[in-house]
């Protein structure tokens, strides 16, 4: 079973870039949309509007507001999330394909370094 956000859901995630080193999704939803659950490499997400999306992994869930262009570090997690807010979420993640030259504590959802 795959654990690919673009293939677990399709209608939310679009590949926009890709070559050997870095995968770029466009990822849109609307209020209420949840996402099935999925996996994100290391990755820079890049808010294009301002959003609040609540985010669920194994038990825990964190709700996270940004706004648009305050760019976040999203640590390898497998998670599913929730459009919470009022309006749209549209942003975009730099998905990384090497691997971190070390191992980095990583937390549910997105943080600033």
């Amino acid at each position: 079973m795959s654990t690919d956000p673009a293939v677990v859901n399709p209608d939310l995630y679009r590949v926009v870039f890709e070559n050997e080193r870095v995968r770029v999704l466009e990822y849109r939803d609307k209020p209420g949309d949840r996402t099935s659950p999925h996996r994100h490499p290391d990755s820079v997400l890049y808010p294009l509007n301002s959003f609040r999306r609540r985010i669920t992994a194994n038990g825990e869930q964190v709700e996270v507001e940004l706004t648009a262009g305050q760019v976040r570090w999203l640590g390898a997690q497998d998670h599913s999330g929730e459009n919470i807010g009022e309006g749209e979420t549209h942003a975009l993640f730099i998905e990384l394909k090497e691997p971190a030259p070390r191992r980095i504590k990583s937390v549910l959802g997105p943080s600033e370094g």
